[in-house]
């Protein structure tokens, strides 16, 4: 989508980026040297050439990105904070909401190695839902290892429909990436035990729960890992959680162990936070 994020003053003026939270993922992967593609359905505007041109410049594959003729690309307004910051959306209508099955290219699916998704895809369409369940099914059909981020929207969707939804999508899930705040909004679950717990019985075989300014806290079936935050100052959390994400699945394609893979998110995440914007801020490899 395009960021529109809010700097101070009175009236404030905005200043114009990119985001979109697997957009994000995709991009702070290939920033920490994984091999990555991207799939989804921007508009033939002016705005979807751009988006093309980062993701290209990111390293980004765009084989599988499809140019919608009649709708546009989807675009946000931020109001940064260094801990909850303010979205509101404008993409009902737009191309990637009109995304279907019909448009899912399973050779390129089961040719990756971790497929990534969200519920904000979900949850910004039925057709998207759907395409992002069967994407799912089919991927782990194939042996592909797949990861789902719970991002929580309560603007885009019902509470229920949120948590039918991505409860649904955990028995396709083998890496989830919940935060704290939202798994206790869902389940009324708040020790972090407990909601470990909770998700590796729902199908996930690894849990990485993101827990704000406390770090994260990283389990599967043999061992548990406490990761402590990295120092920082906050400007504007808005791609954390997405950076974050994006730099433990590319440690973990890389062959790290789950505690070196949430040390090497953590940094990521905190880097990020201390600029503005969904990606700008996220750094490279080599600052690691």
């Amino acid at each position: 989508m395009v960021e529109l994020i809010a700097q101070p003053g009175q009236p404030p003026s905005y200043t114009q980026g990119f985001g979109g939270d697997t957009s994000n993922t995709a991009i702070a992967a290939a920033r920490q040297g994984a091999k990555v593609g991207y799939l989804c359905s921007v508009g033939s505007d002016l705005f979807g050439d751009a988006l093309l041109k980062l993701w290209e410049h990111e390293k980004v594959d765009t084989r599988e990105v499809l140019r919608h003729l009649d709708a546009s690309t989807g675009i946000y307004f931020v109001q940064p904070h260094e801990e909850q910051r303010h979205f509101s959306y404008y993409r009902k209508g737009s191309a990637a909401s009109l995304f279907n099955n019909a448009q899912l290219p399973h050779e390129y699916l089961c040719s990756t190695k971790i497929l990534h998704v969200s519920a904000i895809s979900q949850a910004i369409s039925t057709s998207m839902r759907e395409a992002v369940t069967e994407a799912l099914i089919y991927a782990r059909s194939q042996g592909v290892i797949t990861s789902y981020d719970t991002n929580l929207r309560l603007q885009l969707w019902s509470k229920d429909l949120a948590r039918k939804t991505i409860f649904s999508a955990l028995l396709y899930t083998d890496i989830v990436f919940p935060s704290i705040d939202e798994v206790t909004l869902l389940t009324g679950l708040a020790d972090k035990d407990e909601i470990v717990d909770f998700f590796l019985t729902k199908g996930p075989h690894t849990v990485v729960l993101k827990l704000g300014a406390q770090g994260a806290y990283i389990a599967d079936a043999q061992q548990r890992h406490i990761i402590p935050p990295v120092t920082t100052t906050a400007v504007d959390s808005t791609g954390a959680g997405d950076a974050f994400a994006g730099a433990f699945l590319a440690a973990y394609s890389q062959g790290l162990n789950l505690a070196d893979c949430g040390a090497r998110a953590a940094y990521v995440a905190a880097v990020t936070i201390s600029g503005y914007g969904s990606i700008d801020p996220i750094p490279r490899l080599g600052r690691l």
